[in-house]
């Protein structure tokens, strides 16, 4: 079973899912994160592919990925990174960017490698449905690798249903129409969380785009099955050591 299957399974609500860049804040950072995202007690990793126009990222995601661009970082890097990092992250890893890069990358090379080294989902905002359905569905079930799709508060219920129905793992809710890192108030989007709740959806749905805090991250999970943390997480990375920053924060979010 898919990690990500398996975590849903044993903890259907108040999933706390981190989002991180690949090679920052330094070209070797990727694995210490992500073992300072697990030690603090994370559920999920969104391991960002940095990209050097990210429709969906906000300044400070932005600034993270050019960050990671400039150290060095790319996908074959990134790939060489995470060879073996199973022997000590145990978590659901999810890999976050957009198409062209890993259609320059070969996107069946991509799940290949993908799957070979751990990964168990993947996130391309700009992948549009129908090719999606058409042309790549089956390359990444062939590698066990899940799809998320990203829904908004303006998508419509038939849309949702139809990007639930291609979805595995879990269906991604953007909390508001902006880019990330957007100081959203959670309270006031409950009603378009409880919409999707009450959709029927066989997915479970965790939100993202502006949770950056406990009370946040509370009121997402309110109506959904839990949420993304990523501008706060690597505005706290910035302010010093990894463990200690990420000890810090994550404190902050589930005290």
């Amino acid at each position: 079973m898919n990690r990500i299957d398996t975590l849903f399974k044993n903890k259907p609500r108040g999933i706390l899912s981190v989002y991180c860049t690949a090679g920052f804040p330094h070209q070797d950072s990727t694995l210490p994160v992500m073992q300072a995202l697990q030690d603090g007690g994370v559920d999920m990793i969104e391991l960002g592919m940095p990209y050097s126009d990210p429709l969906a990222d906000g300044p400070v995601i932005q600034a993270s990925g050019m960050i990671a661009i400039d150290n060095g970082m790319t996908l074959t890097l990134l790939f060489e990174q995470l060879r073996g990092f199973r022997e000590s992250i145990r978590l659901p890893v999810l890999l976050m960017g957009y198409l062209n890069p890993v259609l320059q990358y070969g996107f069946e090379r991509f799940c290949a490698d993908a799957a070979s080294v751990g990964v168990d989902g993947i996130i391309l905002p700009d992948l549009p449905m129908h090719e999606f359905a058409t042309t790549y569905s089956s390359i990444l079930k062939r590698q066990n690798l899940h799809f998320i799709f990203l829904v908004t508060p303006e998508t419509p219920d038939a849309r949702v249903r139809q990007l639930d129905a291609l979805s595995t793992g879990f269906l991604y809710a953007v909390s508001s129409s902006s880019t990330t890192g957007r100081n959203k108030d959670m309270s006031t989007q409950q009603d378009y969380f409880a919409r999707l709740g009450g959709l029927g959806l066989r997915n479970p749905v965790i939100v993202g785009f502006g949770i950056r805090d406990a009370t946040t991250f509370q009121a997402a999970c309110e109506h959904t099955n839990g949420a993304i943390i990523g501008t706060a997480y690597i505005k706290a990375l910035q302010d010093g050591a990894i463990d200690a920053s990420t000890s810090a924060f994550l404190k902050t979010i589930c005290p």
